[in-house]
């Protein structure tokens, strides 16, 4: 899928990507938040995460419904793996949490190990105006 493709390049480039959820970050795109940098995973206090079981369509012969049904099933598991390496939760945890749609608030979200940190507000340094001197920019 163009999540996986995405997921994918985040992990074959060197340079460190940091993910942030404003808003609602929902689907893949809860996975592609997860899978950011340990450490670099930022959601802001009023985000929306949302995870749930991949979901598909089939149409055609029955032959081909089954094929689908099957690389569905495939690609949920190797989700369900690759969420129990983001947030160390055991597989049966995620299993449950992906079962149906599942939102959690920024908090929550931390709580299960989707994200790292929740920003309340930008962290500032009294002679570059940020944290780290890189403006205000994410670890």
């Amino acid at each position: 899928t163009a999540g996986l493709q995405i997921y994918d390049t985040m992990q074959y480039i060197k340079p460190r990507v940091s993910t942030v959820c404003m808003g609602q970050a929902a689907s893949m795109g809860s996975f592609l938040l997860a899978a950011g940098e340990p450490g670099m995973r930022i959601a802001l206090p009023n985000a929306r995460i949302m995870v749930h079981q991949p979901s598909g369509g089939a149409r055609g012969m029955a032959s081909d419904i089954e094929i689908q049904a099957r690389e569905i099933l495939r690609i949920r598991s190797r989700m369900n793996d690759l969420y129990v390496k983001f947030t160390g939760r055991s597989l049966e945890e995620i299993e449950k949490a992906m079962d149906r749609d599942t939102f959690l608030e920024a908090e929550e979200a931390k709580a299960f190990g989707l994200v790292d940190k929740v920003f309340e507000t930008r962290p500032e340094n009294e002679e570059t105006g940020s944290e780290d001197g890189s403006g205000g920019a994410p670890e």
